[in-house]
């Protein structure tokens, strides 16, 4: 700092009144937009313990050449004003949100006198009401489709009442239109009509059945049979379109429920629509550029900025009631924005049981099957991660999901035989051609610590060499004492940032470095499961390996003993047979084949190994 004397001076003179701060760098561009509830501690802190600050945010800090503050007259306004300066300038080193502009809108032009319906993929400040995003695009079509079926909303172009025709056109001769250019259709009944298509694409699809239904029976009891039978017609559309939705218990509330998923450098966010208690759709959006964030950041940009955005579009779009998957600091700050916006109560909690809890569960579910839907359009992935995975990096607070997991068990007899395995899973599942096993070489006999500490420093150190990746996790079978002595090894490799846990065989509890104590999961947790299953895999791949050189060494040991076959012909003994058994059941011939046995010796060992009495030569 004591090199930039003009930001120095800047920095000790800033104000202490809630405000937006731009952050530049020397070419003057903004990179890095912020808001404080006192500008001077905020903006200073990014300045000091910088060896606190994830890498992210040194690198910032690196780049700052100069800071402009904005200061307004609530942290509300400076909410406000942050998210609409990050939408405009859109810097670097902010947590980047990818609308889905792909994705369909069905537009209601409610600010014309004769408003139109119809589809686009543009939003904007026109005074316009929009309905979607459809990620649905079937359900968008049949939604429009059933629109102007039941009602007669113009289709032509015409500034009305300003411009209009000489005479109606098609669409008023075969119905489709009651041409309110030329005077047929009074403002009054067109609103109407536009009021109860609101109301359907809002999903309150109930009224309106209920007026159908009316003027149903009106129309039968004056005998227009045919009117009747167009209105029951409309009703079972009306009601085959509410019968996809998802039904839920929540009273027929309108509420939405928020998911988040979070892999690295990249999330998903989405939202659940309920309306009258039905499921009608999600949004939304992959947030990018989260490196060095802390998930209570993602989440907050991700809320913060879709309800302010939908507060100043359009207050209807913002539901009563809006359900978490967590906490943040902002939220009850965005809790009375959102109130002062849409002149309503907007409640935001976090369900802690129930079905509330549930439905956020689902919304995270979503999220987590388009955040790898996207990575695998992107050929980021090669298959797709399970939900175990998901919960895994939820439960071990890591910073991306687990795709590629290494899990390591020490294996011996008596302290003989000492050996490790290390079985590698991939998406969940076992890449065998990634196994690895190992006889330890030090001499410690059942030290199981110090044989762990050996085998984790020979794999790290040869995928170091080999310039191969590293896994995004590591599981040893074992208590605190093994975890202790792996993540000494990574230390000393310099490799303290793997991640890397342990699971004791006796309660199942998850050790974690950093915490004091283990922890739990629950018995039915997939995350529990998939670990077990590592575990297990783990120790069987260790045992199948003592087994084999127990094995060797019972054989050689008998082999030994047996005049005429010395180091050379037991390891060709070894090879062709692999235990005393088979070579006890194999014939004179077949043993007399190995290279450097003759008749004469098969028949010794033979006789030696199946204990026969030595016949005189």
């Amino acid at each position: 700092m004591s090199e930039n004397a003009p930001l120095d001076h800047k920095l000790k003179h800033l104000p202490t009144r809630p405000g937006v701060y731009l952050m530049k760098d020397a070419a003057g561009e903004i990179i890095y937009v912020g808001k404080a509830k006192s500008l001077r501690p905020r903006v200073r802190s990014y300045f000091s313990s910088q060896g606190q600050h994830s890498l992210k945010t040194r690198e910032l800090v690196r780049r700052i050449a100069d800071v402009d503050t904005i200061v307004v007259d609530s942290e509300a306004e400076a909410l406000i004003l942050e998210n609409n300066l990050i939408k405009e300038h859109r810097p670097r080193f902010n947590i980047n949100l990818r609308d889905d502009k792909s994705y369909p809108y069905i537009k209601v032009t409610v600010h014309e006198r004769f408003p139109r319906v119809w589809v686009t993929r543009r939003l904007e400040k026109d005074g316009s009401r929009y309905f979607g995003p459809y990620t649905d695009v079937r359900r968008m079509r049949q939604a429009l489709e059933l629109v102007k079926k039941l009602y007669t909303v113009r289709s032509c172009h015409y500034d009305l009442p300003g411009e209009s025709p000489a005479r109606p056109c098609l669409d008023h001769h075969i119905g489709r239109c009651k041409a309110p250019c030329v005077n047929l259709q009074s403002p009054e009944e067109y609103r109407g009509m536009i009021d109860e298509i609101i109301e359907v694409l809002s999903g309150h699809t109930r009224r309106a059945a209920d007026r159908l239904r009316g003027d149903m029976r009106d129309a039968a009891g004056a005998m227009d049979f045919e009117r009747a039978g167009e209105l029951r017609d409309a009703v079972r559309q009306l009601e085959s379109l509410e019968a996809k939705q998802r039904m839920v218990d929540l009273s027929g509330a309108d509420r939405d429920v928020v998911g988040i998923a979070r892999d690295g450098a990249d999330a998903c966010g989405v939202v659940l629509q309920i309306r009258e208690g039905k499921l009608l759709g999600r949004e939304a959006q992959i947030l990018t550029n989260l490196e060095g964030e802390p998930d209570e950041e993602v989440l907050a940009a991700f809320v913060t900025r879709l309800y302010t955005e939908r507060a100043l579009r359009d207050a209807e779009m913002v539901p009563g009631e809006v359900f978490l998957p967590a906490d943040f600091g902002d939220r009850e700050l965005l809790q009375g924005l959102l109130r002062e916006r849409t002149g309503r109560a907007i409640r935001t909690h976090v369900p802690q049981r129930g079905e509330k809890l549930q439905l956020v569960d689902l919304a995270c579910q979503n999220a987590r099957h388009l955040l790898e839907e996207r990575k695998l359009a992107n050929r980021a992935a090669l298959g797709r991660a399970p939900d175990a995975l998901y919960e895994l990096q939820e439960v071990l607070e890591l910073p991306s999901v687990p795709r590629t997991i290494i899990c390591f068990d020490i294996s011996h007899t008596q302290g003989s035989e000492t050996v490790a395995s290390g079985v590698f899973f991939e998406n969940g599942e076992p890449s065998k051609g990634e196994y690895r096993k190992f006889k330890v070489q030090g001499d410690w006999g059942n030290d199981d610590f110090r044989s762990m500490h050996e085998v984790v420093t020979r794999y790290f150190r040869r995928r170091l060499d080999d310039g191969k990746p590293l896994p995004d996790l590591v599981v040893i079978d074992g208590g605190k004492g093994q975890l202790s002595a792996a993540q000494r090894a990574l230390d000393e490799l310099d490799l303290g940032q793997q991640m890397i846990v342990s699971l004791a065989k006796k309660d199942e509890e998850v050790f974690v470095p950093g915490r004091p104590v283990p922890f739990r999961l629950p018995r039915r947790s997939v995350a529990l499961r998939l670990l077990q299953r590592l575990r297990d895999e783990a120790h069987r791949f260790a045992i199948t390996y003592n087994r084999k050189l127990r094995t060797k060494r019972t054989i050689r040991s008998e082999l030994s003993q047996i005049a005429g076959v010395g180091p050379a012909r037991q390891r060709a003994l070894l090879e062709r047979f692999g235990s005393v058994r088979a070579l006890a059941a194999a014939g004179e011939a077949e043993v007399a084949t190995v290279p450097g046995i003759g008749a004469a010796l098969a028949r010794t060992i033979l006789g030696a190994i199946r204990g026969e009495p030595a016949q005189a030569q």
